[in-house]
C-alpha cells in the first residue's frame, strides 16, 4: 500500500469538520461554522463539497468583517455565507471544473473559471483540492466568497 491510499483511508474516518480541524488551516472558518451552528450538519451523513477559506483567506477581508459576522445579530448574514461554500453532494477538483455555476447549499449559484491551471469558484482560487472525509471532500480557497444581497 502507497503513502498516499494510507493517508486516503485514515482521512475517511473522519467527517468534514474532523478533517479541517486535522489539516490545521481552517481554525477561522471552524470556528465561524461553530457560531453559525452548522458543524451538526457538516458531521452529518452529506456528502458535501465544501470550498473551504484558510486562515489566511479569512484575514484577506476588510477590517471588522469577521467580526461583524460572528456578532448574535449577524447570525442570519453568516449562516449565508458559510453555506455559499458548500456545495452538496461529494464533487472532486476535475468535476467542479466540469462545472460552470453550481447551486450552493446557500441557494445562489456560484461562479466556475480556470484561469490557466488553476480552478476558480467565485473570487477564490483552490489551493488545495480534494481533501477527503468520510462525508464529503474539502477544497482549500484563498478567498471569502461572499454572496449577492437580495
Amino acid at each position: 500500500m502507497s503513502n498516499h491510499d494510507s493517508n486516503t483511508s485514515r482521512a475517511v474516518g473522519k467527517n468534514i469538520v474532523e478533517t479541517a480541524a486535522a489539516n490545521g488551516s481552517f481554525h477561522t472558518l471552524g470556528k465561524a461554522m461553530e457560531v453559525a451552528g452548522l458543524t451538526n450538519i457538516l458531521k452529518g451523513n452529506g456528502p458535501y463539497t465544501v470550498f473551504a477559506p484558510t486562515d489566511a483567506a479569512f484575514e484577506k477581508l476588510p477590517k471588522g468583517t469577521l467580526e461583524n459576522w460572528l456578532k448574535p445579530e449577524n447570525k442570519a448574514e453568516l449562516i449565508s455565507v458559510l453555506k455559499y461554500h458548500v456545495l452538496p453532494g461529494r464533487t472532486s477538483a476535475i468535476e467542479v471544473g466540469k462545472l460552470t455555476a453550481p447551486k450552493m447549499m446557500q441557494g445562489q449559484a456560484a461562479p466556475i473559471t480556470k484561469d490557466g491551471d488553476k480552478l476558480r469558484i467565485g473570487s477564490a482560487t483552490i489551493t488545495e483540492p480534494d481533501i477527503a472525509s468520510s462525508n464529503g471532500i474539502i477544497h482549500a480557497i484563498d478567498a471569502v466568497n461572499v454572496p449577492t444581497k437580495h
